[in-house]
């Protein structure tokens, strides 16, 4: 009996112009047809758009065969190779397991898909940004529409504070594709630059909608939306999105890896407002057993005055020493809770 696999399909190709998109077309339904005997999962009416020239699968869950899959995946491949910008990603489940997950891009030479994956390596680079953005810039200069390297050009201004810019490049990269959740992750964190909370929390709800927790975004997204919840004192909203993410194992590549204290500490905090002092301990215990953390995660001081503040309301022994510690590494406010004590 041969297995099933959930299938995940996600993304859009661009074409660019009428010739190439009518090509594309022509081989595709040509090779369902004759190479696949049409064992494709993906019916060239439901995803080409000859208005805009593009291949787009917004979201496309199935259960299928590993040879369904297969054939869909190589054909997706192969007319990848004819587009100009666009991704589609693809993940393959089973049991609950990722068995497998798959990034089709164009990689040809045409200049814009070159300057584009040119661009995308020098964002990764620190002190390259002058230069991602030239490639980036001309990537855009060669095919207007193209939605990720917006996106990338974006994340460039973020990261120079051009903030103004950014949110261009990210609502640019939104309005040519709207189902890329990188973009309104990006945008989400703009506005929070810029001050609109409320503005974030619907961009990130719209990251979330938009990629499905296989994707390191998707856990970005909730674990920022937790951390505005409490900067609005909504604690429940909080808690509710932080216990998502401390529930989350993440594999050290992840970019969330390196979050986790963070997201201890701000769930702690969320738990300790609304009473539950108990379950914020055990938080902040595991908050301080995690030793990896970020150059933005709390100061040791702050991590111990708060478990402190949490074993003291919760009857809990301990409480002194943490202050005490707190107090050597500088907490003002833990040396006066000593001295209050005295």
């Amino acid at each position: 009996m041969n297995a099933t696999y959930k299938t995940i399909l996600s993304g859009c190709l661009e074409f660019g112009n009428p010739r190439s998109y009518e090509q594309v077309l022509k081989l595709y339904q040509h090779r369902t047809e004759n190479y696949y005997r049409n064992d494709i999962l993906l019916k060239a009416e439901d995803i080409f758009q000859e208005e805009s020239f593009i291949l787009s699968v917004p979201r496309y869950i199935t259960e299928c065969s590993e040879k369904s899959w297969k054939n869909t995946l190589n054909l997706l491949e192969y007319m990848a190779g004819y587009a100009v910008a666009g991704d589609l990603k693809a993940w393959i489940i089973q049991d609950g397991k990722m068995v497998e997950s798959r990034v089709i891009e164009p990689d040809g030479d045409k200049s814009a898909t070159q300057a584009f994956l040119e661009g995308r390596n020098l964002v990764k680079e620190k002190g390259m940004e002058e230069e991602a953005m030239n490639s980036l810039n001309r990537a855009i200069d060669k095919f207007e529409r193209h939605a990720l390297a917006y996106e990338r050009r974006g994340y460039v201004n973020y990261r120079l504070r051009n903030y103004e810019d950014a949110m261009y490049d990210f609502t640019k990269s939104i309005d040519i594709n709207p189902n890329m959740p990188d973009a309104y992750w990006g945008r989400a964190n703009t506005k929070v630059k810029k001050n609109d909370i409320q503005g974030a929390l619907a961009d990130l709800d719209m990251a979330i909608s938009k990629s499905i927790p296989h994707q390191p975004v998707y856990w970005s997204a909730r674990r920022l939306k937790g951390e505005l919840h409490l900067k609005l004192s909504e604690f429940e909203k909080a808690i509710f999105e932080l216990k998502l993410v401390t529930n989350r194992k993440f594999a050290e590549d992840d970019p969330n890896y390196k979050w986790q204290k963070n997201v201890l500490f701000n769930y702690g905090k969320a738990l300790y407002e609304v009473g539950q002092y108990g379950d914020a301990v055990k938080i902040y215990d595991n908050m301080l057993s995690f030793e990896v953390q970020r150059e933005e995660a709390p100061s040791k001081a702050e991590q111990l005055l708060n478990r402190g503040l949490a074993r003291q309301k919760a009857g809990e022994s301990g409480f002194v020493n943490d202050f005490k510690e707190a107090a050597v590494l500088g907490s003002q406010k833990a040396a006066d809770m000593l001295g209050a004590l005295a």
